[in-house]
């Protein structure tokens, strides 16, 4: 079987010394367990993952939850910060915990105080140095479009609605630039934070159902807003208003301007998150996905 790394910290600083981060203080404290959860959300009524101090997000609600379990106060911390409107079907996020609910059981009980907006689908205990966000070694990200003349009622809240026909095969042959090892500080929305906009796109797939588009993306990080600044640009693509080089122009010029608008959060899914098991098991460690909202 397949366990964590022995020693996060010293593993974090090896592979990508750019981005590590000192563990000091982030680790569970004695007596307590580190549990790990996969969540899905529908992010429409929060205004995103990360706790504030005036509107109602995902973590609030399931620190909430956990509070009415075991009466406890804890912090969860999410492997990826998503933004108002944004949804998720596999966000992994971990908390420290005295209870002695068994780790997996906490699908079961946390889901019994949560809205039905909100599920927790699997639960493990991790060692108490390991970091939802920090040990992450890939996420997946899907973008979906409804390209119909009227907009989708049943979808409206999943999808962006483009009412004018795309090019699928220019959007198509576009994206290959993309993949590879890159400077993407063209695709970094202001207000980003990271400490190095070098990232790396291992897949880029565009499929299309009908009068669904699916844009999904996977890398080992994502930039600010990344995701969605792809979308925007392969829209503007796929209307013939962008040319098919401009991946090209961005990620040699750096300039954010001659991409496309930052396309709508409401289209923006999370779908996986992955850690060095998952990539030792062929990227089968995590939770089975629900069926697929287009199946």
């Amino acid at each position: 079987m397949a366990t964590e790394p022995s020693n996060p910290q010293a593993e974090a600083e090896r592979e990508n010394p750019a981005e590590w981060v000192n563990r000091d203080g982030l680790n569970a404290s004695m007596g307590k367990r580190r549990i790990l959860l996969t969540v899905s959300y529908d992010g429409t009524a929060y205004a995103g993952w990360q706790r504030q101090a005036n509107a109602m997000t995902v973590q609030q609600r399931l620190e909430e939850a956990l509070r009415k379990l075991t009466g406890e106060t804890v912090s969860f911390m999410g492997a990826s910060r998503t933004d108002a409107g944004v949804h998720a079907l596999g966000q992994r996020a971990h908390f420290d915990t005295g209870c002695h609910i068994p780790a997996d059981r906490f699908p079961y009980a946390m889901n019994t105080c949560l809205p039905s907006d909100i599920r927790v689908l699997e639960g493990r205990e991790v060692n108490g140095c390991f970091h939802a966000r920090f040990d992450a070694k890939g996420k997946q990200y899907a973008y979906r479009i409804h390209n119909a003349r009227q907009a989708s009622a049943l979808y409206r809240n999943l999808t962006a609605f483009v009412p004018v026909p795309l090019d699928m095969e220019a959007m198509r042959r576009a994206l290959p630039t993309l993949l590879g090892t890159h400077n993407f500080a063209a695709f970094q929305a202001s207000g980003g934070t990271a400490k190095t906009t070098i990232r790396t796109l291992h897949s880029a797939a565009l499929a299309q159902e009908g009068c669904e588009i699916t844009l999904t993306l996977r890398g080992n990080a994502f930039l600010y807003n990344m995701v969605r600044i792809i979308a925007g640009t392969l829209t503007e693509i796929g209307k013939g208003k962008l040319p098919e080089t401009v991946f090209r122009t961005a990620l040699e010029t750096g300039d954010r301007l001659v991409l496309g608008p930052t396309a709508p959060a409401c289209g923006l899914e999370l779908t996986r998150v992955f850690y060095a098991w998952d990539l030792e098991t062929g990227g089968n460690g995590a939770a089975a996905k629900p069926a697929e909202p287009w199946g």
